[in-house]
C-alpha cells in the first residue's frame, strides 16, 4: 500500500485503516493489508525490545544548559541556515514544525508553526527530549537514525498510541567525511497536514546540509594548508598538517594520506601514530603539525611553544605561536582577545564561572563562556588546558600591551579589563 498517496486523498480514511492494521499486528493477528516493510520491521524491533505501545513516553529532558552545550558542540549548528531556508517557510505555512536532533536522538532545535509547537509539547516532543526509537517507539526522528535513510511515519504507523494523531518525515544527516551519523532533521505536524511530497522534500534538504558540511570541511583544510605551507617548506623529513580530527591538509617528504589517526585528545609532544611511527605533534591554527622523528631523520624538538598575545594596538589584536618547527599567527575577535588576556593574567587558570564574572560581571553566564572557549580551542586547543581554563604549563606566554594602559582593549566593557585599565 502506498500510504502517502492514499493519505493525500483521504488522510482520515488512511488513518483508520492503519489503526486497524496496527491493532491487528500488535495483537499477533492477521491484518487486511500488510504494513510497509520499514514500519513493520520497526514494530518488530519494538516488540523484541519490550517497548509498551500503550505507554505515554515522557523522558527526562536535558537541562537548558546541556541543550546549549550540545548545540555548540554539534556540527549541525553549521548547517542550521540551510535547514531553516529549505524547510521553515513552507513548514510554517503547511502547519508543520522542524525538529533537529543529534546523533543520540536528543531534540536540540525545534522551530515552526506556534500552534503546532504547542501540540508537540503535549506529545513530549520538546527541547532536550529523547526521541530514540527504542525509547519512544517508531517515529520520524528515531527510526531514520536506525535505518539510516529517510522515513515517513503516518498516524497509526507510530508504535505508541499517544502519537497516532501525528505525522512526521525525517532524514538522517551524516558526516560527509566518514559517514558518521550527526543527527536527524524531521518535519512533523498533525496527521491532516501530511503531504505525499514531504519525505522527498525533507530528504533533499538533508542532502543540501550534507553538501554544505562538505564545503565547510574543504574550506577549513584550505585555510589550514595556507597556514602550514611556510612551516612545511622549512622542514626536512616526513611531516603533515592535519585538522583536529586528523584529516590531512598538506604533507611534505611523504605520500599523501587522507587521514592520520590522532589520539582522542591530542596534545603537544611525542606521540606514536600508526601512520608515521614516533612523531612530534605541535599545534597549528586550526589543526596540528605532525612530524616523524623515528630513526635518524630528525631529533624530537625540545621545549614548549612561545605565545605572543599582541594587544598593543587599539582595534586589531593577534596571537603568534612559535614552536620548534616555526611560527604562525591568528587574528583575534574582541571577545577572544579579552579571554586570552584574562588567562594570561591568571596563569593558574580560571573556571567558566570565574571568566563569566570577569567578562560579564555575572558568574551565571557560564554557557556563553564555554561556547566562546570552545571556539578558541579550535585554533589554540593544543596550548590550552581546561578545568580550569589555562595556558599549558610548558607554554611561554608574553603579552604586548599598549603604551597607554588606558587603551587596553578600548572596546571592552568587561569588569576585569576596565579594572586593569
Amino acid at each position: 500500500m502506498n500510504v502517502p498517496r492514499l493519505a493525500a486523498v483521504d488522510a482520515a480514511r488512511a488513518a483508520r485503516l492503519l489503526s486497524e492494521v496496527r491493532d491487528a499486528r500488535l495483537a499477533g493477528q492477521p491484518a487486511r493489508i500488510a504494513p510497509r516493510p520499514v514500519i513493520e520491521q520497526s514494530w518488530q524491533r519494538m516488540l523484541r525490545g519490550g517497548v509498551d505501545p500503550e505507554h505515554d513516553f515522557r523522558t527526562a529532558l536535558l537541562s537548558p544548559e546541556e541543550v546549549r552545550r550540545r548545540r555548540e558542540e554539534s556540527p549541525l549548528r553549521e548547517v542550521l541556515p540551510v535547514l531553516r531556508e529549505g524547510l521553515l517557510s513552507v513548514a510554517d505555512t503547511a502547519h508543520h514544525i522542524m525538529i533537529v536532533a543529534d546523533g543520540e536522538g536528543r531534540v536540540l532545535w525545534r522551530e515552526g508553526c506556534s500552534p503546532v509547537l504547542r501540540k508537540a509539547d503535549g506529545l513530549g516532543l520538546e527541547l532536550g527530549a529523547d526521541w530514540r526509537e527504542d525509547v519512544v517507539g517508531t517515529n520520524g526522528v528515531g527510526t531514520p537514525a536506525v535505518v539510516r535513510r529517510p522515513v515517513q511515519v503516518f498516524a497509526a504507523e507510530h508504535f505508541a498510541r499517544s502519537h497516532t494523531a501525528w505525522t512526521c518525515a525525517g532524514a538522517p544527516i551524516t558526516d560527509p567525511r566518514d559517514g558518521r551519523l550527526l543527527g536527524v532533521v524531521d518535519v512533523s505536524g498533525p496527521l491532516e497536514t501530511m503531504h505525499p511530497a514531504t519525505l522527498a522534500w525533507v530528504d533533499a534538504v538533508a542532502k543540501l546540509a550534507e553538501a554544505r558540511l562538505r564545503e565547510l570541511h574543504v574550506s577549513s583544510l584550505e585555510r589550514l594548508r595556507a597556514v602550514a605551507a611556510p612551516v612545511l617548506a622549512r622542514l626536512g623529513g616526513r611531516a603533515a598538517a592535519v585538522d583536529g580530527d586528523g584529516w590531512t591538509a598538506a604533507v611534505t617528504g611523504m605520500p599523501y594520506v587522507r587521514r592520520i589517526a590522532l589520539p582522542k585528545s591530542p596534545s603537544p609532544g611525542r606521540r606514536w601514530l600508526p601512520a608515521l611511527g614516533l612523531c612530534s605533534v605541535e599545534p597549528l591554527d586550526g589543526g596540528w603539525l605532525v612530524r616523524s622523528v623515528d630513526g635518524a631523520a630528525e631529533p624530537a624538538p625540545a621545549g614548549g611553544a612561545r605565545i605572543v598575545l599582541d594587544l598593543s594596538r587599539a582595534h586589531r589584536w593577534s596571537l603568534t605561536v612559535t614552536g620548534p618547527a616555526g611560527a604562525w599567527s591568528h587574528e583575534l575577535s574582541p571577545r577572544h582577545a579579552e579571554l586570552l588576556y584574562l588567562l594570561a593574567v591568571h596563569r593558574g587558570g580560571r573556571s567558566a564561572a570565574d571568566l563569566a564574572e570577569d567578562v560579564f560581571g555575572d558568574r551565571g553566564r557560564t554557557v556563553t563562556v564555554r561556547a566562546e572557549m570552545s571556539r578558541v580551542r579550535r585554533y589554540l586547543g593544543g596550548l590550552l588546558d581546561h578545568r580550569p581554563y589555562r595556558y599549558r604549563d610548558d607554554a611561554e606566554v608574553d603579552v604586548l600591551l599598549p603604551e597607554d594602559r588606558g587603551m587596553l582593549l578600548p572596546h571592552s566593557t568587561a569588569p576585569a579589563v576596565t579594572g586593569a585599565r
